[in-house]
């Protein structure tokens, strides 16, 4: 068992803002806490903001890392579940991005009591297609593509995915800014995360999520189309979706004058 200490250097946990509401902030694959910059102003002066690195990612402990513990999303839930732990958090109000959603529906599902409300930005419990009723968008042999371009070619993939995922209307300076961000990842921990990420299928948690939820859609995501936040809603008991008008998959970094009143209105609600 680690000790709080060790929790926090192990997940560079920052602690940020002031107000009696706690807000944890987890990134999606291939980035970093300093993905939420764009977002942070404005609500770091009414909230207490949690920010953390996931293991291997950004500043957090490679040495943490271990490929038997996070090859399945619950070891990143476990990470999550460890701070709330270390930092005696209650009454949490979870924002994630992408697959961190479903690491926030784990964690919750895990241990409700540290959890008061998810936040989910462009979420997806599952990325490949599952016909005839679930489209996540990418076909099995489309994402085994993806896993050997990492093998043949890691700068590549990286510049393949970054603007695919921040999409069309996303500045050249956020889309460098991400492929960056994939480069820095160990490539064993970015290929562990991506096999976790692209090929695990959570869709039967849905029913069972016990704290109310607030769905972010983009109205054009590469990664997560508005179906699958219309499936998740209508999965999810006590949800809220709400369809943006954005396009892109990192709505957070380059439409957040958009999230944050609708994360305000929730938390106000």
């Amino acid at each position: 068992m680690f000790t709080r200490e060790e929790i926090i250097a192990r997940n560079n946990v920052e602690i940020i803002g002031s107000g009696d509401t706690p807000l944890m902030l987890a990134h999606g694959f291939g980035c970093d806490q300093n993905m939420w910059q764009y977002l942070t102003p404005g609500l770091r002066d009414r909230y207490t903001l949690i920010l953390f690195d996931y293991v291997g990612s950004g500043q957090s402990q490679l040495s943490a890392f271990s490929e038997a513990r996070y090859n399945t999303l619950e070891g990143y839930a476990r990470d999550v579940s460890e701070i709330c732990h270390a930092l005696n958090l209650r009454d949490v109000h979870f924002v994630g991005h992408s697959v961190s959603c479903t690491v926030g529906l784990l964690a919750a599902l895990e241990h409700p009591e540290y959890f008061a409300s998810q936040i989910m930005i462009c979420p997806s419990p599952c990325f490949l297609n599952v016909p005839p009723d679930y489209h996540g968008g990418f076909e099995w042999a489309d994402l085994e593509e993806l896993i050997e371009l990492m093998d043949r070619n890691y700068l590549g993939w990286a510049s393949y995915l970054a603007p695919l995922v921040v999409g069309a209307e996303g500045s050249a300076m956020l889309t460098g800014e991400l492929s960056d961000s994939f480069c820095s990842t160990d490539p064993l921990v970015a290929k562990t995360f991506a096999k976790a990420t692209f090929f695990s299928d959570y869709r039967h948690l849905l029913p069972w999520a016990k704290h109310p939820t607030l769905i972010l859609q983009s109205q054009v995501d590469a990664l997560a189309n508005e179906r699958v936040g219309k499936y998740i809603h209508e999965h999810m008991p006590d949800s809220r979706l709400r369809v943006l008008p954005s396009e892109g998959h990192c709505i957070h970094m380059t439409h957040p004058e958009l999230v944050r009143p609708e994360i305000m209105d929730w938390l106000q609600a």
